[in-house]
């Protein structure tokens, strides 16, 4: 975020290449995830710092999954080897497995336009927008809110 932020902050930018849907003018997102794989491999023949393949491990999810614990990276997703590209679809073929990560955060803001809470963490710092709740947390946090607002502008309470 901050490369966008700052000229000062100099950063190389790297592409990630983890499936290839059109090769050659063809779309191929029909052909199976593992033929599609060894076509990016024909593609992309050589990784470097500029355009990489991401990695993929056939099998052992649990004990790669242990490993993006381990790391704190955000998740893995497993995928069938046989699975289709299926564009601006959800498959059952692609399960996303997030490893959640806890932190105690204060609410120090309420978006007007559409829901959205200001995060901090408890030394003041930016911590994020939270932007889903369940709707009974949501209902609750509704009846409430008003007993603590300092200040308002036209986009946050």
């Amino acid at each position: 975020m901050e490369r966008f932020l700052s000229n000062k902050c100099k950063h190389q930018i790297s592409y990630s290449v983890f499936d290839i849907i059109y090769y050659k003018g063809e779309k191929i997102a029909h052909l199976p995830l593992l033929d599609r794989k060894e076509i990016l491999n024909q593609v992309i023949l050589e990784d470097s710092p500029l355009l990489n393949k991401v990695r993929w491990i056939e099998g052992n999810a649990e004990q790669y999954f242990g490993l993006i614990k381990q790391h704190e990276l955000e998740g893995i997703v497993q995928k069938k080897a046989d699975s289709k590209y299926q564009i601006n679809k959800r498959s059952h073929d692609w399960l996303k497995v997030i490893n959640y990560q806890y932190e105690n955060v204060y609410i120090s803001g309420l978006r007007k336009d559409e829901f959205g809470l200001l995060l901090n963490f408890d030394n003041g710092k930016y911590a994020g927008l939270l932007e889903f709740m369940p709707t009974t947390s949501r209902k609750e946090l509704y009846k409430q809110y008003r007993d603590y607002v300092i200040e308002e502008n036209d986009k946050f309470i």
